[in-house]
């Protein structure tokens, strides 16, 4: 099948080089049996290759069922899954078939797979294996015909490296991977996207479209769109609501974008104690706090030493450098207070015409391990006021306590 008619069946729009890889993919497995794992951010419609997938396959006339795996609670992720037996558990009033008993025969589509449980993960590697189930509560072993299309947004190999996912279900699952793209990766596509979003909205609220000028169509194009397809649709929604003018000029899209600031942060030294990068990025609230308290410190500092050089009663017993390095022989030998710096300045006559920065430890683990200490001395060793003034869990400050050996 030609690659536009499924463009065309499907509503997907965009010609760029890695959408259509993609979808190519898609239809060369479509007519196998194989376990599929769609990689792509959120928003990117992850959901709508499984069901081309399904679609071209022998088991399009059988059941298609999505199931978002980070929607359904850890504690009743089996049932919904594996079906129960009555009385397995507490509100267990009837035996239930669950997913892969329902579907059988069909195709089920696991968004969010790296959200599902170890344990879980260990009965759907047995379905994939072996085609076997077990019910909660039950002993039985049960047969199914289940083709399981899974996609996730998360990296799902790092995920293995850090024990939250299985690596060997990981292998069965990415038997073929698609990978779909972001859509600042495809942005030859934006504007048709835009202008197709547009024209549906003009229609269903019986407006006039709008349009771009060349300064809009260029803003829009270079906007990061970390909300993908989804993201611009509620956009070009918002702009035909609310727009009082059918030519959208740059100045005025850039009304409707919200503004992504990426942080850069670093991350903390490798050892026995490490912060994984999904830890570390659960912990930004505090490293924001560590770098605003660093960079008030610097403040102060610089105020410090440029009021210091401003009194000469007091600037008379520190050392002094010249701007070729060079140190006056005034007080040069001077033994008083340790915190006495040597203070690097460019000078002309007596008139102070700069301080250069006195450096200090920048040391992330001192500064995140002092900002700690300070929160449980504001509040009497109280982990978890300490632990919200942070802006971290109680978890997460309990178990820095440990890593630095903090006493409370």
């Amino acid at each position: 099948m030609e690659l536009q008619s499924i463009k065309n069946r499907f509503a997907i729009i965009g010609n760029s080089p890695a959408l259509n890889h993609a979808l190519h993919v898609a239809v060369q497995v479509a007519g196998t049996d194989l376990s599929v794992l769609i990689n792509g951010e959120s928003g990117v419609g992850k959901e709508v290759f499984s069901q081309i997938i399904h679609s071209l396959s022998a088991r399009k006339h059988n059941p298609f069922i999505a199931v978002n795996c980070g929607a359904i609670p850890e504690g009743t992720i089996d049932s919904e899954l594996f079906g129960h037996e009555k009385g397995s558990f507490t509100g267990a009033v009837d035996s239930r078939k669950g997913y892969f008993e329902t579907v059988n025969g069909g195709t089920i589509f696991l968004d969010e797979i790296g959200e599902l449980p170890l344990g879980t993960q260990a009965r759907l590697l047995r379905v994939l294996e072996a085609g076997e189930y077990i019910r909660v509560g039950s002993s039985k072993v049960q047969k199914t015909d289940v083709r399981v299309i899974a996609a996730t947004n998360k990296e799902l190999f790092d995920y293995t490296r850090n024990n939250k996912f299985r690596e060997d279900l990981y292998y069965r699952l990415n038997t073929v991977p698609i990978r779909v793209p972001a859509l600042r990766d495809r942005k030859e596509d934006i504007p048709l996207l835009f202008r197709k979003f547009v024209t549906d909205f003009s229609d269903r609220y019986k407006s006039i479209p709008v349009q771009l000028d060349e300064a809009a169509k260029a803003v829009l194009i270079n906007y990061p769109w970390p909300g993908n397809v989804r993201e611009l649709k509620n956009i070009a929604e918002q702009i035909s609501v609310l727009s009082q003018e059918k030519i959208i000029t740059g100045q005025e899209l850039k009304g409707f974008l919200p503004e992504h600031n990426y942080s850069r942060l670093p991350v903390l030294a490798a050892g026995a104690n490490a912060v994984s990068q999904s830890e570390f990025a659960n912990e930004r609230d505090i490293l924001y706090k560590l770098f605003f308290d660093m960079k008030k410190d610097v403040n102060e500092l610089k105020k410090m030493f440029f009021e210091l050089m401003q009194n000469p009663a007091v600037a008379q017993h520190a050392p002094i450098f010249t701007e070729d390095n060079a140190m006056l022989d005034r007080n040069s030998l001077h033994t008083g207070s340790s915190s006495n710096q040597p203070v690097f300045l460019q000078h002309n006559g007596n008139a102070i015409q700069q301080h250069e920065d006195v450096e200090e430890s920048l040391s992330i683990v001192d500064k995140e391990k002092e900002l700690i200490i300070k929160a449980l001395k504001k509040h009497k060793g109280k982990r978890k006021d300490a632990s919200l003034d942070l802006g971290i869990s109680e978890r997460t400050l309990y178990r820095k306590l440990k890593e630095y050996d903090i006493e409370e």
